[in-house]
């Protein structure tokens, strides 16, 4: 029932896929059939790696400020500098160590590009399988959904069928009823029909407001006009 990446893979080309933990239709899909501990250890694994590139940009951020502050202290020391010869040599041993933080800056912002060069390929993959993994289980549950729909499509059918011969057949009692009655009463009077006990209302239960039956001599029958040609 499964599909394997390939399956997806030309149908994704160029297509912008967002990071599927963070778009809340996708976590609005889980209302519909809970997370499998596949797609759950999947969806952490991706949140880790997402979570350790925002981490890293925003330390290379930090880290750009902080040798931007060197920077411009040190343009201001090389001031003082030039306007205190007696001072020259403590502002230039605090130069000196404003040039060996920025040094250490510059190495760290490397170390940190170093790290983000996999990360966004990382990141891919992991969401790559979790969309596959969420493809196949939702695949499953409309594949699932759609085997249930067409066997009760076919029960609704035959109770269709069945409903529509009972509706017959509960006319075609009625009528029956109807013209034993009619022709007792009509030939034995009212007395006699009391004896019999029998429960019958003919106001209530004549079926000649039912479409297809009509009144002819006292007795009911069908109505031509409803019969099939």
């Amino acid at each position: 029932m499964a599909k394997d990446s390939s399956t997806y893979s030309d149908a994704l080309v160029g297509k912008d896929v967002p990071v599927l933990f963070k778009d809340q239709k996708w976590q609005d899909l889980f209302v519909l059939s809970p997370k499998t501990a596949r797609i759950k250890q999947l969806e952490a694994e991706l949140i880790k790696l997402v979570a350790t590139q925002e981490k890293t940009r925003e330390k290379i951020k930090d880290i750009k400020r902080l040798k931007k502050k060197l920077l411009g202290e040190i343009v201001v020391l090389r001031d003082d500098a030039d306007k205190n010869p007696k001072q020259r040599k403590k502002i230039e041993a605090e130069i000196d160590d404003h040039t060996r933080l920025i040094k250490e800056c510059n190495e760290k912002i490397e170390e940190c590009e170093d790290n983000m060069l996999g990360l966004p390929r990382e990141i891919y993959q992991a969401n790559f399988k979790l969309m596959i993994e969420t493809m196949n289980l939702f695949y499953k549950k409309m594949h699932d959904n759609t085997v249930e729909i067409d066997a009760i499509d076919e029960w609704v059918s035959q109770v269709r069928v069945k409903l529509k011969k009972n509706v017959i057949r509960l006319q075609e009692k009625e009528i029956e009823n109807f013209n034993v009655y009619s022709y007792m009463h009509n030939i034995f009077g009212p007395e006699v029909i009391d004896l019999f006990d029998l429960k019958y209302d003919p106001d209530k239960r004549h079926p000649v407001l039912k479409a297809g039956m009509k009144e002819q001599d006292g007795i009911i029958v069908e109505d031509e006009k409803f019969t099939d040609s």
